[in-house]
């Protein structure tokens, strides 16, 4: 691996992705290595690209979204407008996942209060079944 070009193997291993993934990402028009016959280099922009892409991934983003983000980088504005759209998507997504969380908690609880009552009952058949013999 030199500092510029990486093969797809080393992509996988650096990465922690497959071959598969990679490919995935190139048909969707997110990364965009350099093609030698089948052979596919990876540049340090790509790199940048996935290393954005699977935190995006992580944090739900959906692929289009991660798509408009990326395309962002080549306004001529620092990135501004970039950093300021992934603001935005992140603060929604945060707000997402903090309700989820929330509907999670809830659901949770009332999980746990079904399961009481059950024991309640299970307990009870028990001893009616010990009273009786």
């Amino acid at each position: 691996m030199n500092d510029t070009l990486m093969t797809i193997r080393e992509m996988c291993d650096t990465y922690d992705v497959t071959a598969r993934t990679l490919r995935f990402y190139e048909a969707k028009e997110l990364l965009f290595p350099i093609r030698e016959g089948q052979k596919r280099l990876f540049t340090k922009r790509d790199r940048a690209r996935l290393k954005l892409i699977l935190r995006g991934k992580r944090f739900g983003f959906s692929l289009e979204e991660i798509r408009q983000l990326l395309d962002l980088y080549d306004m001529g504005d620092q990135q501004a407008t970039q950093l300021q759209r992934t603001y935005e998507v992140a603060q929604q997504r945060l707000n997402d996942m903090k309700e989820q969380r929330d509907e999670l908690n809830e659901a949770i609880d009332d999980l746990k209060e079904q399961l009481k009552w059950l024991e309640k009952i299970l307990t009870s058949l028990v001893d009616d079944k010990k009273a009786a013999e």
